[in-house]
């Protein structure tokens, strides 16, 4: 059952509305789950799960639509995912499901089962290759000042496609092979504690310059940096004593956690370089002293937490995996392990051939991001609940009904910036780092 690669059902006690125990389908039957995450290991799983790279992106997005504005967008999507979090819950309470592709398979059947599935996993390659992506070209740079090496000649320790194959092999995959995800909760709190010093250091040095900026990638930007729907449920299938409001409860507080470093971080961010900050802000604040002892430790902090986060956002992705091509398998090591080293061979690949961590931002943020936030959640609570519960004009189903729209409506509109900013040839994405 810990392999998530099988269907989680709900067993209720006869007499007692409130015992609901998991139990797991195999090939033997059913078997009992019982989850053992604590709940402040399961809010910093979700917070490491929320909070990755996306945080650096956030000052260029305010640097986009000014403070006002941003703190509104930044607003609207943390209520918007605590709602789609709510969604999914729900759907998963009411069939006794914590996959979800199963939530898929049970609304929709293969196809939903498919798309759920696909979505995931987009999702989550482009959230791991953006978190390489950093370790690639910070990495070289850290160790570079470190050395006081002014002039690189071609050493191997400061090939950025060296070192991030190294943390791969020496740090990703053996935290990536961990069985259950609740076993991650003491490196994403470590994690946490990296962005927590980035946020304080942010703070310390402010600067004045201003040039406008492009737009089109803001809203994809503030979208991916609260995408955390593909591990609610595996997190919610780990956790101790768990019940739908104290797995809300556990998404409430990660988000309202992550809601106030994001805003922190990119008001400082952005007060200190106004419209010259970049699209990664480890490289506007290395343009002040890429040697000042500080901003080293910033840069080795940040690198820290997106590597560390990598192994969580990887789970739900061979999780996806197994329940499209083995839906039927009980855990086996060698498959467990097979998925995870095809998985970080990929996206090293990609990695070393991607063209900029912001294209990475607005091209997934604008197609899979919405797709797990509002789309998904919704349109599997409306054919999950059932009509006996809550017809399809009741007030819940009209509210998912409109969220779904909304998600349809977001992809459209961004997909269409990002578009027209790459013909008009304002676009950065192609531009290196």
């Amino acid at each position: 059952g810990t392999s998530f690669s099988t269907v989680l059902c709900r067993e209720i006690v006869p007499n007692s509305a409130q015992n609901v125990r998991y139990v797991t389908l195999t090939r033997k039957g059913y078997v009992s789950f019982e989850g053992k995450t604590s709940f402040g290991m399961s809010v910093f799983n979700l917070g490491n799960a929320i909070m990755g790279s996306g945080i650096l992106g956030l000052s260029y997005a305010m640097a986009n639509t000014g403070v006002v504005l941003f703190l509104v967008l930044l607003t609207v999507v943390a209520v918007l995912s605590s709602y789609s979090i709510h969604l999914l819950l729900k759907s998963s309470g009411i069939v006794g499901i914590r996959a979800y592709e199963q939530l898929g398979q049970r609304a929709f059947g293969t196809p939903g089962k498919m798309a759920a599935g696909i979505a995931i996993t987009l999702q989550n390659i482009g959230a791991m290759s953006s978190y390489l992506y950093i370790v690639k070209y910070e990495f070289p740079l850290v160790i570079q000042a470190f050395l006081g090496v002014d002039k690189p000649s071609g050493e191997w320790y400061l090939n950025g496609n060296y070192l991030v194959i190294m943390v791969s092999i020496s740090v990703i995959l053996p935290l990536a092979l961990m069985k259950q995800l609740g076993y991650l909760g003491y490196t994403s709190g470590f994690s946490l504690t990296c962005m927590v010093f980035f946020l304080i250091s942010v703070c310390t040095v402010i600067l004045y310059s201003c040039r406008p900026a492009p737009t089109a990638y803001t809203i994809p930007i503030l979208a991916f940096a609260f995408v955390c729907h593909p591990e609610v449920l595996p997190i919610y299938t780990e956790l101790k004593n768990p019940t739908k409001q104290r797995m809300q409860h556990v998404s409430n507080i990660s988000i309202v956690v992550m809601y106030t470093m994001y805003f922190l971080a990119a008001l400082f961010g952005y007060l200190t370089f106004y419209g010259e900050v970049e699209s990664e802000l480890l490289h506007t604040y290395s343009r002040l002293d890429p040697y000042d002892t500080l901003i080293l430790c910033v840069r080795l902090a940040v690198l820290t937490a997106v590597t560390l986060t990598v192994p969580i956002v990887l789970f739900p992705v061979r999780r996806a995996i197994q329940q499209l091509f083995f839906p039927n398998k009980t855990f086996y090591w060698p498959r467990h392990i097979a998925i995870a080293v095809t998985l970080l061979t990929l996206i090293n690949m990609l990695v070393i051939f991607a063209p900029n961590i912001l294209g990475i931002f607005g091209i997934i943020g604008a197609t899979s991001a919405p797709c797990l936030i509002f789309i998904f959640p919704a349109v599997f609570y409306i054919r999950i609940v059932p009509e006996e519960e809550e017809p399809m004009r009741s007030t819940p189903k009209i509210l998912a009904a409109c969220f779904a729209g909304i998600g349809f409506l977001f992809m459209i509109m961004s997909l269409s910036f990002i578009l027209i900013d790459w013909t008009s040839g304002s676009s950065k994405a192609s531009s290196g780092h």
